[in-house]
């Protein structure tokens, strides 16, 4: 990709305050560089494309971490030893099952390692990504009615510190969990997810979420992707093999939670958006960084579609509401 040579307007990069609101530090280069017809820019080509379902400032973040020196430079280095390590760290887990598993000291290391070498834009999205999961469950719980359903672990964070919490363990324990209290319901009254006439999307954010502010020192350079890729293996050393192989599996039911969604709005969109498919058949643990950016992208895709469908209802309704008015008025 191509490197800022110090020349035209001044740059300023997206910096997460503490509302939530992206605000304009610098332009990403992808955006203040000049269009050259023989030498189009990809990363400005798939910023201005509309064809898939996402929020505006979370494709700007993240295009922006995506062409990065980071994931240009790192990334092809990081990602055949991370793999290695996860080839080493299994053998290992065959000879000591337990010799090294601590959720507390790995989350831990997580929350700091986080806030002192991944980007801002990159632990943006991680943030995120937490509170729009458990934004899409809630949705497809309040649109299955006559399901009683647990509640699950709080995963509305709003700063890297409650990490600490062993969020990522609870977020793949709130995903197994809620199938498993849904689908008992739905077996026990003898029917399946249905579509919705009028769909509640109360759940659903329409806005910025309230976050904190991200740490952007000069050590905060680590990108979204290669970020992952170095802590899979740790994950790996610190969960037991059971854990580690369950917080695998829980990418591959990103279609089933999809195949719920499109149920409730009868769309096939949902669907459409996922690429970690086929929970029956269960994948390497090798590919599973490369699959967790695709699970976060397909959430953030989904996220985006449920807000559209939301608006869509509230501006129907707005025009029912304003024809009765009318017809009463006439």
């Amino acid at each position: 990709m191509r490197r800022h040579t110090g020349h035209g307007p001044s740059r300023r990069r997206p910096l997460c305050v503490a509302d939530g609101v992206r605000a304009l530090k610098k332009v990403p280069d992808f955006l203040a560089d000049a269009h050259d017809p023989r030498d189009p820019n990809p990363w400005l080509a798939i910023y201005l494309d509309s064809s898939i379902p996402i929020d505006e400032d979370v494709k700007r973040a993240w295009l922006e971490d995506s062409s990065s020196r980071s994931r240009q430079f790192l990334l092809p280095v990081v990602r055949p030893l991370a793999r290695t390590c996860i080839v080493l760290v299994q053998l290992l887990k065959i000879i000591m099952p337990s010799s090294v598993t601590s959720s507390r000291v790995l989350h831990r290391f997580l929350a700091w390692s986080l806030k002192h070498f991944v980007s801002p834009n990159a632990n943006w999205l991680i943030l995120r990504h937490f509170n729009l999961g458990a934004e899409i469950l809630a949705f497809v719980a309040a649109n299955v009615p006559d399901a009683k359903i647990p509640p699950l672990n709080d995963m509305r964070l709003t700063g890297l510190d409650q990490i600490k919490d062993d969020a990522f363990l609870k977020h793949d324990l709130n995903l197994f969990n809620f199938v498993i209290y849904l689908n008992r319901e739905l077996r026990a009254q003898g029917r399946q997810v249905e579509p919705v006439v009028a769909p509640d999307f109360s759940a659903i954010t329409d806005g910025p979420l309230p976050l904190q502010s991200m740490p952007d020192r000069w050590t905060n350079v680590i990108d979204l992707q290669t970020a992952i890729e170095l802590y899979t293996p740790v994950y790996q050393l610190f969960l037991t093999d059971n854990d580690f192989w369950r917080a695998t599996n829980s990418l591959q039911v990103d279609e089933t939670i999809a195949i719920y969604a499109s149920r409730i709005l009868n769309d096939p969109t949902p669907m459409l958006l996922v690429n970690n498919r086929h929970p029956l058949v269960p994948m390497s643990t090798l590919r599973a960084g490369f699959r967790l950016v695709l699970h976060g992208l397909s959430t953030e895709m989904m996220h985006a579609l449920l807000v559209k469908k939301k608006r869509e209802q509230a501006l129907a309704r707005a025009r029912n509401a304003a024809c009765e008015q009318v017809e009463l008025g006439g």
